[in-house]
């Protein structure tokens, strides 16, 4: 039997017409390394029938590093001037569509005219700390891939270059926290689901200033929020030991110069915030080096708010927050 950290999530099987709205056509394909040189064609095909002008899901590949990296990409239907971009990581042993099913990001963010690419991991995983592994023999592979990929999307789609979000679950959020914290001068904030700083040998420091939201379930069974400074072996790839998830979201608040928390006790969940130590007014939270940490009382190795019915073993979904509509409006307010 798999162990927890490696199960696909998959409950239920796509729907026929899930399963082929994502086998579309490769398109933003490039030559040369790292060197994209198409967009996706006019009058692409989408899940509604339309074209590439309206809200579109297509699968789209880049070359980076030698590599082909494929990922999924929902445009709005609004194309008026540059938008905001979100880079959404799925979990360890997940792919792309299930992250889409599972944070229904898309939906929210095309409401507020965001791009949302879903990349996929190498071996259906990320490379979110800085040690080299059997399967990652080169640890920076992935946010290479990501600068690539957010530089073409900025080139091709209009993303804003200003407006750069990166999110994820598990260690797909662990990987959006490296990205905020090797690039804050890419990434305009960052949030992450159920995923933490890893530590030791493969720890990943925060560099600069950034917002970062930090979502985590009190009762999360695959990777405790107290950290996990020596995880179980693993015979496929070294689970990395991880910071709890408190110590990661005080890693950013220190690196972005942010005053002492202040916790607020929300119904289903508490709110730690770290504000900017010249912040003030009610907007305060917003802006340079903010972070926050939501507890999530009860909650599992999961996706808070979502619909998707996760594998029983990690845990339950609470309810008690949104996760998706709370980190695009503290993507918005940064």
């Amino acid at each position: 039997m798999r162990s927890l950290h490696d199960l696909t999530l998959r409950p239920r099987r796509w729907s026929r017409a899930l399963a082929l709205a994502l086998v579309l056509p490769l398109a933003g394909c490039a030559t040369g390394d790292g060197q994209p040189d198409a967009s996706p064609p006019a009058g692409a095909p989408t899940r509604a029938g339309g074209t590439a002008s309206a809200a579109a899901d297509v699968r789209a590949e880049l070359r980076v590093d030698g590599r082909s990296r494929t990922y999924l990409l929902h445009r709005p239907a609004s194309a008026d001037g540059p938008r905001p971009l979100v880079i959404a990581f799925h979990g360890r042993g997940s792919h792309a569509a299930e992250l889409r099913e599972q944070s229904a990001l898309e939906k929210a963010a095309g409401a507020r005219g965001m791009l949302v690419a879903y990349p996929e991991g190498i071996d259906a995983g990320w490379g979110a700390g800085t040690a080299k592994t059997p399967r990652r023999p080169d640890p920076g592979l992935d946010v290479r891939f990501t600068e690539a990929l957010i530089e073409h999307l900025v080139r091709t789609e209009r993303a804003d270059p200003e407006r750069v979000y990166v999110a994820g679950f598990s260690n797909g959020g662990s990987m959006a926290l490296r990205m905020a914290a090797e690039r804050p001068g890419l990434v305009a904030a960052a949030a992450s689901v159920a995923g933490q700083l890893p530590t030791g040998a493969a720890a990943v420091e925060p560099t600069g200033a950034v917002p970062v939201m930090v979502v985590y379930g009190a009762d999360d069974p695959v990777r405790p929020i107290g950290g996990w400074p020596s995880p179980p072996p693993d015979p496929k790839e070294p689970i990395l030991p991880s910071r709890s998830a408190r110590e990661t979201a005080q890693a950013f608040a220190e690196a972005g110069g942010a005053g002492a928390p202040v916790t607020e006790k929300e119904k289903g969940y508490d709110r730690t915030v770290w504000r900017p130590r010249n912040a003030s007014g009610p907007d305060a939270g917003a802006g340079a080096g903010a972070v926050q940490l939501l507890v999530v009382h009860g909650g599992g190795h999961t996706w808070p708010g979502s619909s998707f019915v996760p594998d029983k073993r990690l845990g339950p979904t609470s309810d008690a927050l949104d996760a998706t509509d709370t980190i695009l409006d503290f993507f918005a307010a940064g």
